[in-house]
């Protein structure tokens, strides 16, 4: 008997032996109904055994195997990727996901071989069986890591987003205690929490927007009518105030005003500027140059200092990737390594971009942005 009758006629077998498999896996599996347990594993059965049965090319058998399976646009989830986010909602980790297909793949294979054996004419059946089990797995996989992945990422905004209400209060109570100017030792003590609760507050800002780009909602942008040149400025005095032995100059060339989101630009300037703080030569000035032309403004954040590898340069805009020797003047780690991944993601919400080089001499970060943000 062919295997793709085999599994048509076999289903509810092989589907008893998915279901004792699955019940293994434990402790997710425990007290789940055998309804639940078997999920789509039929639809997945039957997807197979239908791909078993249709002509197949050469270059689509080279795709399957390697799970690269052409799927038609506009085709709705097949039953592996409904079952990947169905296991991820209930607590399935991926080595489970992965170990259900590979029981599936061994018991429909022992069933087959214990029903009759195997005709020299039917070998091939087993190669294919095997490639749509490979296509199946890749499906789930590939839904399963997207269902946690976005299940993380919005447990990070909602706790972001509610841990912003107590250190708020935490910040204000601090200010308040330090205008009541009861000794120096108790304005000493508000001024730490101030600056700890700004901190705080700016790591909580990072793992928000951090989420929203990785939801695929992107950086909240609100253009309005600013002067660049006094955005920068402010948040230069800010930047020199908390790293008072570091030099931080400002350099203005043309017409600065432009219609962007004053406060994300100044949330991107200190990132950069912050950067080039951490990892430039502490003897050597940051230079911060302001380009006005046409239709584009340049921002340029310039340091001394040992030049970023090629191999780190290639990455350095990606997400909790620290440059090499990530370490504070203080000696430890500082931030969650998103400054220039937000940084970027701000550049592109007005329409612009960062590039980066770097050598002996210095290192540049560039950021063009046109006049006008893109609307919303």
């Amino acid at each position: 008997m062919r295997l793709a009758q085999f599994i048509s006629t076999e289903m509810e077998a092989i589907l008893a032996e998915w279901e004792s498999f699955a019940s293994t896996l434990l402790p997710i599996a425990e007290g789940m109904s055998a309804f639940e347990l078997r999920d789509h594993a039929r639809q997945i059965l039957e997807a197979i055994a239908k791909d078993l049965s249709a002509p197949q090319t050469r270059q689509e058998q080279f795709d399957k195997s390697r799970g690269l399976a052409a799927v038609p646009e506009g085709a709705p989830e097949t039953a592996a990727q409904t079952h990947a986010v169905l296991r991820a909602r209930r607590g399935f980790d991926i080595n489970q996901l992965c170990a259900e297909y590979r029981a599936l793949r061994a018991a429909v294979l022992r069933l087959w071989l214990d029903h009759g054996g195997v005709a020299p004419h039917e070998l091939d059946d087993i190669i294919r069986f095997n490639e749509a089990i490979d296509q199946a797995l890749t499906e789930s996989v590939s839904f399963f890591s997207s269902q946690v992945e976005r299940s993380r990422n919005l447990l990070l905004g909602m706790l972001g987003h509610d841990m912003r209400s107590p250190l708020q209060t935490i910040h204000m109570t601090a200010q308040h205690l330090g205008k009541l100017n009861n000794g120096e030792d108790v304005s000493a003590a508000a001024a730490r929490l101030i600056r700890s609760g700004a901190r705080m507050q700016a790591l909580l800002d990072d793992m928000v927007d951090f989420s929203r780009t990785k939801l695929g909602l992107g950086i909240r942008v609100a253009p309005a009518p600013v002067d660049v040149a006094a955005v920068v400025d402010d948040e230069l005095d800010q930047l020199r105030a908390a790293h008072e032995t570091r030099a931080v100059e400002l350099h203005v060339t043309g017409d600065t005003g432009a219609l962007w989101d004053g406060r994300r630009i100044q949330q991107m300037l200190g990132n950069l500027v912050g950067n080039a703080i951490k990892y430039g030569e502490p003897t050597a000035p940051v230079q911060v140059v302001i380009t006005g032309g046409d239709r584009e403004i340049l921002i340029e954040v310039k340091n001394r200092g040992p030049a970023i590898p090629p191999s780190a340069l290639y990455r350095i805009f990606e997400p909790l990737e620290r440059g090499p020797g990530a370490q504070t003047q203080a000696g430890s780690q500082d931030g969650l390594g998103l400054g220039l991944y937000i940084a970027r993601e701000i550049a592109r919400a007005h329409g612009g971009e960062i590039q980066v080089r770097s050598d002996e001499a210095e290192t540049v970060f560039t950021v063009g942005l046109p006049r006008s943000c893109p609307p919303v």
